[in-house]
């Protein structure tokens, strides 16, 4: 059975809200983001010193598009609230990749685009995003 696009989103951004707080994380999905009038990440995280706003993806291929206003919003709801703004894209069976929303690579149309390539390259792993060891990257 192949699961629509929504509900393959859904059950991401679900894996990510139980990976957080299982890494002691706390963490919140934000029902309806994407849909309000109102700037909205789709998970809000924290520790003692941290919080962090994500924008999930997830996909089959090996690329994923975000809309100029989705990163916007993203930036501003970050900026308010005093989180860092990050996507996060979930690649079938390659897991999770993460970058500042800030980093993200402009296309010719004003949006944004994170290949896998790109994200392994200058993106974190989870287990790098919540601080549990730091990359060496060869430069």
């Amino acid at each position: 059975m192949v699961k629509n696009k929504k509900a393959k989103g859904s059950g991401s951004e679900r894996e990510l809200f139980h990976m957080l707080w299982e890494s002691s994380w706390a963490c919140v999905r934000i029902a309806g983001s994407g849909s309000t009038s109102k700037p909205a990440p789709d998970l809000l995280a924290g520790n003692s010193n941290r919080k962090i706003a994500i924008e999930c993806k997830a996909l089959k291929g090996e690329k994923q598009y975000f809309e100029k206003k989705e990163i916007e919003e993203l930036l501003e709801f970050s900026k308010i609230f005093g989180a860092e703004a990050w996507v996060g894209v979930r690649f079938d069976h390659l897991g999770w990749r993460f970058l500042l929303a800030e980093n993200l690579v402009k296309t010719k149309g004003e949006n944004f685009v994170a290949s896998f390539d790109f994200l392994e390259k200058n993106g974190m792993k989870f287990e790098e995003l919540i601080g549990k060891f730091k990359q060496e990257r060869l430069i």
